[in-house]
């Protein structure tokens, strides 16, 4: 099944702000409730340990993703590890949400970040969970190319595949929407309205997650993305372990050597 690049709506410039915090609100309680990263976690404190590393910045952080549950699950030798999310369309009250919830171990930049150029000031091992897929091999290559040059180590993620298997998922993915969402905290009337009166929150969880996965990248892609940025000085690692519902994750790791 050849790699499709094709857009996902609520990453477009031009989709409503209110609903893109609604969509990347929805993807974040989904992925929590199912602890769909939970098995990186080993993965994330190698990169820690090889860095010397004692914070994570999270690029395309969308809602927080997976970071409510991981901030402690990759505490280091007794040693804090400080999160700082970022996003092109940051979804501040949720960021604020996270922020309080965690007692300020999850921090994050209020402005937006480009992926590709992430400032020198946020130095530390860089993350991206389920946003690889939305840059196409050129973009892809320029925001490990960044990390790289940074000399920042840097993890990518991805619980979406190209596969019959994973395309299956996303229906039923699409439909749990319609439970857990009277869980989602802050309760807004205007979610409800969205998910049930017009359902746009499922239709676009339902598009946009068939979307991902005709875009991901395979471990032999990603591989290649590494290799063709001719770094001499830097290691990278790609792989998958196994996730919720026995779906895999797909990784790249990329440490600065010598």
């Amino acid at each position: 099944m050849p790699r499709i690049q094709f857009i996902e709506l609520h990453d477009r410039s031009w989709f409503p702000a209110l609903l893109r915090d609604e969509v990347t609100d929805a993807l974040q309680f989904g992925i929590s409730f199912l602890g769909a990263y939970a098995p990186v976690a080993p993965l994330i404190r190698s990169l820690l340990e090889s860095t010397g590393a004692s914070r994570v910045v999270d690029i395309c952080s969308g809602a927080g993703g997976p970071w409510l549950q991981l901030s402690a699950a990759i505490q280091a030798d007794g040693r804090a590890v400080s999160i700082s999310l970022s996003d092109k369309h940051p979804n501040l009250k949720a960021f604020e949400r996270l922020n309080s919830a965690s007692r300020n171990l999850i921090q994050f930049q209020e402005g937006p970040i480009d992926a590709m150029n992430v400032p020198a000031e946020l130095a530390g091992v860089r993350t991206i969970f389920t946003s690889f897929h939305h840059f196409a091999p050129r973009e892809a290559r320029a925001l490990l190319q960044d990390a790289a040059a940074a000399r920042q180590g840097i993890g990518v993620f991805e619980i979406t595949s190209r596969s019959p298997a994973a395309i299956a998922m996303i229906l039923p993915w699409a439909l749990l929407a319609l439970f857990f969402t009277p869980f989602i905290r802050p309760f807004r009337w205007s979610r409800l309205l969205w998910t049930y009166v017009l359902p746009v929150i499922p239709m676009v969880l339902l598009f946009d997650g068939t979307v991902s996965c005709l875009r991901s990248y395979r471990v032999e892609e990603l591989e290649e993305l590494a290799r063709s940025l001719g770094e001499p000085r830097y290691c990278w690692k790609a792989g998958a372990v196994r996730g919720a519902a026995g779906m895999p994750i797909t990784y790249l790791l990329g440490t600065p050597t010598g």
